[in-house]
């Protein structure tokens, strides 16, 4: 079958570490340590797939044991994948505080996914897909070429400025469909771009800015469609001539770890699911996000289409 949603990213092999609050600088503290599959464009694939969507994940790893796990845990849990093995590369690691209220902290070694080179990508997904999606965790030059050729082949490009850092190159917008940044990532954006006028924009002032205000500011990036995750707030789309708010569902989470990949791989399920209704994507992203928040790890995390719909019922007959 073939792939209507292809992701283009990184794999990333977590170590979290599950303690009561976070250390203090010189202290050491007792965890509670489980290992699992992640990286944000396989978080993203695994949300895509779980929700229903045929899916393709193609990413860069290393040959050792925790590149052998990736190919596991794909095949396990169904999900299609190319892995592109870097022989002289690690694959990558990130290490994952998480606190008893669920928030974390993550240090992350890219290893081979800085190493997934635009030779590595095969032309022919991105010419059939409906949907591209990256993200900023694997070379740049590369994410570059794969949303500039899906968009001129007619696929909807969806880019995730995360983890947001120096080498995100506002040039790369020019090929984005559908932007989707937190409020950290947002600001950032914000911050970088000649466009918007400001230099010391921060969350707070992000958080104060009336719904028209902050729309304005999202017309600035010139990208067709902005959608801003604010976590339990939900999150807000911008559109050239609608915008809104689609409000979060409440839960009670347990690990935010992988809760905007959860976003980002069910918007993109959804824009498949709805015919590119963007408020009913959003919507549904929001529910993906909610349950993968309620449980521990990340791409382990991901909930099913029959869950979501479930879960979708029961809210929306409350």
């Amino acid at each position: 079958m073939k792939a209507r949603v292809v992701i283009v990213g990184s794999y990333v092999q977590d170590l979290s570490f599950y303690v009561a609050e976070f250390a203090r600088p010189g202290e050491t503290l007792p965890a509670d340590l489980r290992p699992g599959a992640g990286g944000k464009g396989f978080n993203q694939a695994v949300a895509a797939t779980q929700a229903g969507v045929p899916t393709l994940f193609i990413g860069a790893i290393g040959h050792d044991a925790a590149g052998a796990g990736a190919r596991d845990f794909a095949r396990q849990h169904g999900v299609r994948a190319e892995f592109v093995v870097k022989k002289k590369e690690p694959t990558g690691v990130a290490s994952i505080a998480i606190n008893a209220a669920g928030q974390n902290q993550i240090l992350v070694a890219l290893g081979a996914n800085l190493a997934l080179h635009i030779r590595d990508v095969p032309i022919r997904p991105l010419t059939g897909a409906e949907v591209v999606v990256c993200q900023a965790e694997s070379d740049m030059k590369t994410a570059a070429h794969v949303l500039r050729t899906a968009r001129r082949q007619g696929a909807v490009t969806i880019f995730n400025p995360a983890p947001m850092h120096a080498k995100v190159d506002l040039a790369i917008l020019r090929h984005v469909e559908v932007l989707i940044p937190n409020e950290a990532e947002f600001v950032a954006l914000v911050n970088r771009s000649p466009r918007s006028g400001l230099k010391n924009f921060t969350t707070e002032a992000l958080l104060r800015l009336a719904p028209d205000r902050l729309h304005a500011l999202c017309r600035t990036f010139n990208v067709p469609i902005v959608i801003v995750t604010l976590g339990a707030r939900g999150c807000f789309v911008s559109q050239p001539d609608v915008y809104a708010r689609v409000n979060a569902h409440g839960v009670d989470a347990v690990d935010t770890t992988g809760a905007g990949d959860a976003f980002v791989g069910g918007f993109a399920a959804g824009l498949v699911k709805f015919n590119k209704n963007v408020f009913e994507a959003a919507h549904f992203a929001n529910a993906v996000a909610a349950l993968a928040v309620t449980r521990h790890g990340t791409a382990s995390g991901m909930p099913t289409a029959r869950e979501i719909a479930r879960f979708l019922r029961r809210r929306d007959h409350a």
